[in-house]
């Protein structure tokens, strides 16, 4: 009887011995997460969720990259599939302060309209051809020949707060890091 409870233990050290470490978040990972996003007024009080990610595919990144938020990318160091992240983010650690010289009016001309945008009105998000590519921003003011457009970031100078689940994370390919982003399944084609 005791030589058949030999192999046995022998199975099992074998085993685990086999198991891999989980794969932990640092440079030239791609990491796979879900998000909930609020914001945080002056009184310290959170506001309903502004944005989630749940409904949807996890959002991919390629960490090291400064492809998410710096301070998104700083909590997740270390990290792995699994875990979840609750973070509080100030201005500076997520999409900067506000810049009141990013109001600017344009000719309607430089903006990339969609063939369904025959009129523009405040609150819609335009694309602008900008010496570093095309940029989006928010309409303030739409007149017949120009507009008024804001530049900023929608969540600069906001308090945010993050609700992170992190569901998978992995190294990079040669190419994902030669491109310096993530690709999704399938692969990307340039």
């Amino acid at each position: 009887m005791t030589e058949a409870a030999g192999p046995k233990k022998k199975a099992k050290a074998k085993i685990k011995a086999q198991a891999p470490d989980k794969p932990v978040i640092g440079n030239d990972s791609v990491v796979a997460f879900h998000y909930s996003l609020c914001e945080i007024d002056a009184a310290g009080e959170r506001s309903g969720w502004i944005e989630q990610s749940a409904s949807r595919e996890p959002l991919l990144y390629l960490h090291g990259h400064a492809n998410v938020i710096s301070g998104l990318e700083e909590a997740m160091v270390g990290k792995s599939a699994g875990d979840k992240i609750s973070i509080t983010l100030e201005p500076h650690q997520a999409y900067g302060p506000r810049r009141p010289n990013a109001v600017q009016r344009i000719p309607i001309k430089h903006l990339h309209l969609r063939q369904e945008q025959k009129k523009l009105r405040p609150g819609e998000i335009v694309a602008i051809q900008t010496p570093q590519g095309v940029r989006n921003a928010l309409v303030v003011k739409a007149g017949r020949f120009n507009v008024d457009v804001d530049t900023n970031h929608p969540y600069a100078g906001r308090t945010l707060y993050y609700e992170i689940e992190i569901v998978g994370v992995r190294p990079a390919t040669a190419d994902e890091v030669a491109h310096r982003h993530a690709h999704g399944q399938g692969g990307h084609h340039h």
